[in-house]
């Protein structure tokens, strides 16, 4: 490896692919000198990767690179990169706004990284990449795992989508949908294993297609592989869209041990006007139906959803079937959002748009209804026995209900279905997985202890 060239920030917004495209960003400035520092102002290079799902994840990222004409001023060597959606969106025109940042680049240009770095420190100045390649990235240092101390790690399997939602930005600065070659995937996930990783989240924004494109391995049959690796206990993927649930995968989910009995599965609206409109391509009836399903073969399984709440044309009728939707399935948890239109997008034009105050309302009732649900899901396991894979110490200690046992130290770790379980124990490391009697219920967490 190259000898110490300095010290690199990645501020990281939005999903967990960009969580995962930042260490892949890291891991190859490590391969030529660049160590890793969480003190902004000790970098010599500073990434932003950047999301523009929502209006305010894109002015978070403007927001905290529009401080970087100061700092060079105090290191007028820092180098300054915007990295991922908005950078692929925007381009050059990222550069009215930032006029002191020194390169954009996409969703594609990860593999490149290194040689713009070098342009500027050599005088080229703005450097903008947002050529979108045909392949994924596949070239993974093996120093992907460097530092790491994580037993749960990302892998992204696909890259794009070909559905084109109204709403949504994806096609547009992720490109088509592409996928991994499985083999590459694999030994990815191996080298993770090795490494100490016990659970992988297989990423992609429609993992249900995955290879449908390509020919290869379907989506099912990739679970299959993976858990045939021994050190990894654990395998959860996000993001599925209904459309393409199939029976295999929800027989996958049923048979392999190994997958953890959770799905995530958007429905985005309970209106099948507004589903409509939104391009989904299923009816409230469809998804339902896939629910049903998913239930009668894994009775104890945990769904958790997207919604979007305020989408154009959504009167009170559309966003009253949305909250009897929440009602019917009873969700363990849900993600909801005020709709924001991002450029590009054919909502952006829709006439009918919903006030933002109309908008806030909505959700806070949505939110409210959903809270009762996770309450009486989370009641539900008090006195049951989970299986919990350890994380670590508890970061955020909560009152416990145990005080006699403060003396031990306090930890947390994941249920199957993901909730968060803290405990006291003694001797524990994080990798472990341990069956943990659920003694109480909190709306976002459990308190258990061992068995």
């Amino acid at each position: 490896m190259s000898r110490f060239k300095g010290y690199v920030y990645i501020y990281t917004i939005g999903c967990q692919m960009n969580v995962y495209d930042s260490e892949k960003f890291f891991s190859i400035l490590h391969l030529i000198g660049y160590e890793k520092t969480e003190i902004l102002d000790n970098a010599d290079i500073i990434i932003c990767n950047t999301c523009s799902i929502r209006e305010k994840a894109q002015e978070k990222a403007f927001s905290f690179l529009g401080t970087i004409a100061d700092k060079k001023k105090k290191n007028p060597k820092l180098i300054s990169i915007m990295a991922g959606c908005v950078a692929q969106q925007e381009g050059a025109n990222v550069f009215k706004r930032i006029p002191k940042l020194d390169i954009v680049v996409g969703t594609c240009a990860l593999k490149r990284i290194g040689k713009h770095i070098k342009a500027i420190q050599l005088g080229k100045r703005r450097i903008t990449d947002i050529k979108e390649e045909k392949e994924i990235f596949e070239t993974m240092p093996d120093n992907l795992n460097i530092n790491n101390k994580k037993v749960s790690k990302f892998v992204t399997i696909m890259q794009g989508c070909n559905n084109f939602c109204t709403y949504c930005i994806v096609p547009f600065v992720r490109g088509r949908e592409k996928s991994r070659n499985p083999e590459n995937i694999l030994k990815e996930i191996r080298n993770l294993g090795s490494n100490g990783v016990k659970e992988v989240t297989l990423l992609g924004q429609n993992v249900n297609s995955y290879g449908k494109k390509e020919g290869i391995t379907s989506f099912s049959e990739l679970l299959g592989k993976i858990s045939e690796i021994d050190s990894i206990k654990r395998i959860r993927f996000a993001t599925s869209h209904p459309r393409d649930l199939s029976d295999d995968l929800i027989f996958a989910i049923k048979n392999i041990d190994k997958v953890c009995n959770h799905l995530h599965l958007p429905v985005q609206s309970g209106s099948d006007k507004i589903l409509k409109k939104m391009n989904r391509g299923y009816t409230k009836e469809i998804y339902l139906e896939k629910i049903e399903k998913l239930r009668t073969q894994c009775p104890e399984i945990a769904l958790s959803s997207d919604i979007i709440v305020g989408f154009p044309f959504e009167i009170k009728h559309d966003f009253n079937e949305t909250v009897e939707l929440i009602k019917q399935v009873e969700f363990d948890s849900i993600f909801a959002f005020a709709y924001s239109g991002r450029p590009g997008t054919k909502a952006l034009k829709f006439s009918n748009q919903i006030n933002e105050q109309e908008k806030k309302e909505r959700l806070n009732e949505l939110l409210k209804i959903q809270d009762l649900f996770t309450k009486k899901k989370n009641q539900a396991l008090v006195g049951k026995i989970q299986s919990v894979l350890v994380e670590g110490k508890s970061l955020r200690k909560r009152n416990t209900p145990e005080p006699e046992k403060q003396i031990l130290p306090q930890m947390t770790g994941r249920t199957e279905s993901g909730k968060i379980v803290h405990f006291y124990g003694e001797n524990i490391k994080a990798g472990d997985i341990l069956n943990i009697k659920i003694k109480n219920a909190y709306p976002h967490s459990l308190w258990g202890g061992i068995c």
